[in-house]
């Protein structure tokens, strides 16, 4: 499972903006190196692709856009879950990341986007008047020791939720395998659904597909209207993300048609 975990990560860095611009250049500069003459034109071609790639996915307008487009389909909940069912309650909060690093706090230790989900979670808790379940999930991503849902479950009870209602899932490595292991746990009861807003569109591709009933609480909102001639590494880093999510909700797509053939 983890080799095709890896497999389909590596794959995706391929259409990814920043190594896609690095190919490109790279190309461009190893025929002009070599002065080969024959790909001079798909050197030039390469040079141009990625210079307009990095200008327009830098550009505020173009990312905001990108951005926007998933950001839009599901509002920020303030509809408490326990107006909707009347049997468990669950919030789960879709990790993201940490550094592991013993002498500073569990909270300190996670993603910035790791925090504002948790702090979108706890916030849902509070609507529910804190009768629903935390659940929070990651697995370690190979680089650290302990899972990132320990880490989480950590913050959170630094942030003051009980040890008792909070439930870990330290061996999903993906959303579609956090789906899975929410399957088990609530089975078709409704339940809260935290993660970025541009990450939101996929996950409840992911979540509905597994039969599971999330509803939408959104969080980490990225886009902003910006000056159209504004370039920097902060709007290439909100293209990135949500072209990574297009190309995530492509690929469900696809296994979904060869599933159907």
């Amino acid at each position: 499972m983890k080799l095709m975990f890896w497999f389909k990560k590596g794959l995706s860095q391929f259409v990814m903006p920043v190594p896609f611009i690095l190919i490109c250049l790279l190309f461009a500069l190893f025929i002009w190196r070599f002065q080969a003459k024959k790909l001079k034109s798909f050197g030039q071609f390469s040079l141009l692709l990625g210079i307009s790639s990095l200008m327009l996915l830098s550009n505020s307008f173009i990312s905001a856009n990108l951005a926007n487009s998933l950001e839009s389909q599901y509002p920020v909940n303030e509809l408490p879950l326990t107006q909707i069912n009347d049997d468990a309650c669950y919030v789960m909060v879709l990790g993201s990341g940490h550094r592991e690093n013993d002498e500073i706090s569990a909270v300190q230790q996670l993603s910035s986007t790791a925090l504002t989900r948790l702090s979108e979670g706890l916030r849902q808790l509070r609507l529910a008047d804190n009768q629903c379940t935390l659940v929070v999930s990651g697995w370690s991503g190979g680089l650290t020791p302990t899972p990132h849902a320990f880490i989480m479950k950590q913050a959170a009870i630094e942030l003051g939720v009980t040890e008792q209602s909070i439930v870990t899932f330290p061996e999903a490595l993906d959303t579609i395998e956090e789906a899975q292991s929410m399957k088990t746990l609530v089975g078709k009861t409704p339940f809260i659904l935290v993660t970025s807003a541009t990450h939101m569109p996929r996950s409840m591709m992911i979540f509905t597909a597994n039969k599971l009933s999330p509803v939408a609480a959104p969080t980490n909102f990225l886009s902003s209207p910006g000056y159209w001639w504004r370039f920097s590494a902060e709007n290439l880093f909100i293209s990135q993300r949500s072209i990574h999510e297009y190309v995530g909700m492509l690929w469900i797509k696809i296994k979904g048609f060869i599933t159907n053939v």
